[in-house]
C-alpha cells in the first residue's frame, strides 16, 4: 500500500539542520503517525512521502518555502518588560501566545524585550532521514477529524 491522500502513515525520522546538527528525532520513541494530505506535516515532507510504501528509507531536503517558511519581519516586535508580569526574561525563552503560537525572546534591554513569533525553524533548510514503518487506510472517524487517532485508528 502506498502513501496517498487519506492514508495513515507511520514514520521514523531524524531532522538535521544544514550543519548536520540533530534538531529532532523519533528514534527511541514510537513512530510518528499522521494522516496524509491533511496538512499534518510540512508540505515538503508530505510531497517527499507521497507514493512511498512500508520499508522505504529516504532522505528529504526541504527548503524554507516547503518547510516553516521565510521569516516575516512583521512578526518581530518590541514588548515592554512589564508585560511579562515581573518575571526575569532572558534571550531564548519561549512563550505560548493565546492563539498557540510560540514566541521566542531574541533580545532583552533595560525596559523592552524583542520577541519573534516566526517559527524557530523559519529560513532554514531541513534535512530528514525517514523510514516508512506502516501505511494503512484511515478510519472514517480519522477522516472526519482530519488527524490520526493512534496506531489502530482509535482515540
Amino acid at each position: 500500500m502506498n502513501i496517498t491522500k487519506d492514508k495513515v502513515a507511520a514514520i521514523h525520522y531524524t531532522l538535521r539542520d544544514s550543519n548536520g546538527n540533530v534538531l529532532d528525532s523519533s528514534q527511541g520513541r514510537d513512530p510518528l503517525y499522521y494522516l496524509h494530505g491533511a496538512n499534518n506535516l510540512i508540505p515538503g515532507m508530505e510531497e517527499g512521502l507521497e507514493g512511498r510504501t512500508k520499508g522505504d528509507k529516504l532522505n528529504l531536503d526541504v527548503t524554507p518555502e516547503k518547510g516553516y517558511g521565510k521569516s516575516d519581519p512583521q512578526l518581530i516586535e518590541e514588548v515592554p518588560l512589564k508585560a511579562f508580569g515581573g518575571q526575569k526574561i532572558e534571550v531564548g525563552m519561549q512563550f505560548e501566545a493565546n492563539d498557540g503560537q510560540v514566541i521566542t525572546v531574541t533580545k532583552v534591554g533595560p525596559e523592552m524585550a524583542t520577541v519573534d513569533a516566526n517559527h524557530p525553524l523559519a529560513d532554514q533548510n531541513l534535512h530528514f532521514d525517514v523510514e516508512v514503518i506502516e501505511v494503512r487506510d484511515a478510519s472514517p472517524e480519522e477522516l472526519s477529524h482530519g488527524h490520526v487517532h493512534g496506531p489502530g485508528g482509535h482515540h
